[in-house]
C-alpha cells in the first residue's frame, strides 16, 4: 500500500503553501503529491488568494522536488483542449525527469465554469469529450509520425505530436464513481482507477465494476481510493485537527481516515483487503506540517 498526499488548494492556498507541503511530503517519504484541478473555492468561506492553476503548479514543483511523484486528482475534461493539455503534461514530465501522472474526469462544479467563462455541457457530452480527449492525448504521446484524429468534438490534423513525455506510457488515472462509462474508460485507457470519498461498501462495488470491465478488455490496472485524513496522537489532538478543518469529529471518524493512528491503520487495512494499492490522503490544513510528520511516523512504517 502506497500513501499519497492529496491537496485542495482552491480552498485557499498560494504556490508557496503547496511547495512547503510537497517538499515536506517528499522529505518524509510519501509516494506522491497530488492536487485537485479547480479554479474556485467549493462551498462557503474566505476565497483566499484564488486558486492556482494545477499544471502551472506541477511544472514548477517538478523543478523544486527530486523524487516524489506529481499529479492531478483530477483534471476536468472541460478546462483544456486535448492537444495543448498533451503538450503541457509532456513538458511537465520532462521537467520532472519522468514523475508526472495525469488524472482525468468529466468535471462537476458548474459554478467555477460560469465564473471563468468555461462551457459546461451536459454530463453525457462531457463523457464523450473525455473519451475523445483520452484518444487524442494517448495518440499524440504514442505517435511516431504526424498524428490526425477526426472525432465528434475534436479534430486534429497533421500534428507533429511533440513534445513526448519521458515515461512511455505516462500513467493515466481515471477518477469517479460512474457505474457504466467510467469503468469502461478506465479499462480502456487508464493505468489506475480511483474512487473518491466513498465508504468501504461503495468502494468495493466500484472496484468490482472496474475489475469486470478490465477482464473484458484483457487488462489489469491499479485500484486506489481517496479519503480525507485527520490523525491525532491522542483524542484531544484529533478533535482539535478535525475542528480546524470544519469537520464534526464523530462524523469524520466514520467517513474518512480519521482518529488515532491505530484506528486509521485498521481502516487502511480494510481498504487494502478490498484491493486498494494506493490511498490518496486528502490533506486539508496545509499549514499543519506537524500533521504530516505524525502520519509519516505513525502510519508509513506500517503500510
Amino acid at each position: 500500500m502506497k500513501l499519497r498526499i492529496f491537496t485542495e488548494p482552491q480552498q485557499g492556498a498560494t504556490y508557496d503553501d503547496l511547495l512547503a507541503v510537497a517538499q515536506a511530503a517528499e522529505r518524509l517519504g510519501f509516494d506522491a503529491f497530488f492536487r485537485s484541478d479547480h479554479y474556485q473555492r467549493i462551498g462557503l468561506g474566505d476565497p483566499g488568494p484564488g486558486s492556482t492553476d494545477a499544471w502551472v503548479t506541477l511544472a514548477a514543483l517538478a523543478r523544486e522536488t527530486s523524487r516524489i511523484r506529481l499529479g492531478t486528482m483530477v483534471t476536468p475534461v472541460t478546462f483544456r483542449l486535448p492537444g495543448p493539455l498533451a503538450v503541457s503534461v509532456a513538458q511537465a514530465d520532462q521537467m520532472s525527469g519522468g514523475r508526472i501522472e495525469l488524472g482525468m474526469g468529466v468535471g462537476w462544479y458548474d459554478a467555477e465554469h460560469s465564473a471563468y467563462g468555461i462551457p459546461f455541457p451536459p454530463i453525457g457530452q462531457r463523457f464523450e469529450m473525455l473519451e475523445e480527449q483520452l484518444d487524442i492525448i494517448t495518440g499524440l504521446w504514442g505517435a511516431e509520425k504526424a498524428f490526425s484524429y477526426a472525432g465528434k468534438h475534436y479534430q486534429v490534423s497533421d500534428s507533429p505530436a511533440l513534445p513526448k513525455p519521458v515515461q512511455r506510457p505516462l500513467p493515466i488515472i481515471i477518477g469517479g464513481g460512474g457505474a457504466r462509462r467510467t469503468p469502461r474508460l478506465a479499462a480502456t485507457f487508464a493505468t489506475e482507477y480511483n474512487i473518491p470519498f466513498r465508504n468501504l461498501e461503495e468502494t468495493g462495488e466500484a472496484f468490482h465494476r472496474v475489475r469486470a470491465a478490465c477482464d473484458l478488455a484483457g487488462r489489469s490496472i491499479i485500484l486506489s481510493a481517496a479519503q480525507t485524513v485527520c490523525v491525532g496522537a491522542n483524542e484531544a489532538e484529533y478533535v482539535r485537527r478535525a475542528t480546524a478543518i470544519g469537520e464534526e469529529p464523530g462524523a469524520l471518524r466514520a467517513a474518512g481516515l480519521a482518529g488515532t493512528p491505530a484506528e486509521v491503520l485498521e481502516k487502511i487495512s480494510q481498504f487494502r483487503e478490498l484491493g486498494a494499492e494506493r490511498l490518496y490522503l486528502q490533506f486539508l490544513d496545509l499549514s499543519d506540517l506537524d500533521h504530516l510528520e505524525l502520519i509519516a511516523s505513525e502510519l508509513l512504517p506500517h503500510v
